[in-house]
């Protein structure tokens, strides 16, 4: 079946995202009807080269989330078309793109997310045995390696700091070996010093694996860690920022009132 025909039936092969480019084009997202109608993107297009870590900032408001969640297939855009790879997101059906975001994207939130009542490993394991995969421990015990957590696996979320349940969070969306990472404001419930390690974290996936990083963030010294900086205001896609300094993040997204 040819990749065309896969989006427009529903089906998902396992090669469609691996490596491939994340774009949005044209995307309309409105909330409610006539004159109390919400327009939180208006007409925004944006593309992902693989290997590249962007960061999304803007006011509040200026809709920065919304583009976050049609890109990650959260939610789906009023008109406009988001695409992974070949197979464009926006028009599968809501069983598959639910098994679409469980075994090709990772996730990462500013709450953690974590069940309190289950293991790190099993919290780690988690969005495999939603989409009905049998558990790989030696896989879950890689992806905790990776997050620094080894030894880890049968202490619960309570026992962990703050930044070692993110940790645990980075760990699951990892384990899955995703070639695009959402991060929805990753260092906003951690110290700073903490937010620096998460940061690393994010930053050696893109460069160690090849992996796609979108976040969301409001702190100009996160936003200092990407590639590139793409500004919202209004809906509006307004300006982008190329390996800019913090310092440099702060002053532009101070002059539209970020």
């Amino acid at each position: 079946m040819t990749t065309a025909a896969a989006a427009a039936s529903g089906e998902v092969t396992g090669g469609e995202v691996a490596g491939a480019a994340l774009t949005g084009d044209g995307l309309h997202r409105e909330y409610g009807r006539g004159t109390a109608a919400v327009r939180a993107l208006r007409g925004v297009s944006v593309a992902f080269a693989p290997g590249t870590f962007t960061a999304v900032m803007g006011p509040s408001g200026s809709g920065k989330t919304t583009l976050l969640h049609c890109l990650a297939g959260m939610d789906r855009p009023t008109r406009g078309t988001v695409r992974w790879g070949g197979t464009e997101v926006s028009r599968l059906p809501e069983r598959r793109l639910a098994q679409l975001r469980r075994t090709r994207v990772g996730f990462v939130f500013q709450a953690f997310n974590l069940m309190p009542a289950m293991t790190v490993a099993q919290n780690v394991e988690l969005p495999g045995r939603l989409a009905g995969a049998r558990p790989d421990g030696a896989q879950v015990r890689e992806a905790l390696a990776r997050v620094g957590l080894s030894g880890r696996e049968r202490h619960r979320p309570g026992q962990l700091s703050g930044g070692q349940q993110q940790r645990v969070a980075i760990a699951r969306a990892l384990v899955a070996r995703p070639a695009v990472l959402f991060a929805d404001e990753p260092t906003g419930a951690l110290d700073r010093a903490t937010g620096r390690d998460v940061l690393d974290l994010l930053r050696s996936g893109v460069d160690l694996d090849g992996r796609t990083c979108v976040m969301v963030t409001h702190d100009p010294v996160a936003a200092g860690y990407a590639d590139r900086v793409l500004l919202l205001a209004d809906g509006l896609l307004v300006d982008e920022l190329d390996r800019p300094t913090a310092a440099q993040v702060g002053e532009r997204l101070s002059r539209l009132g970020g």
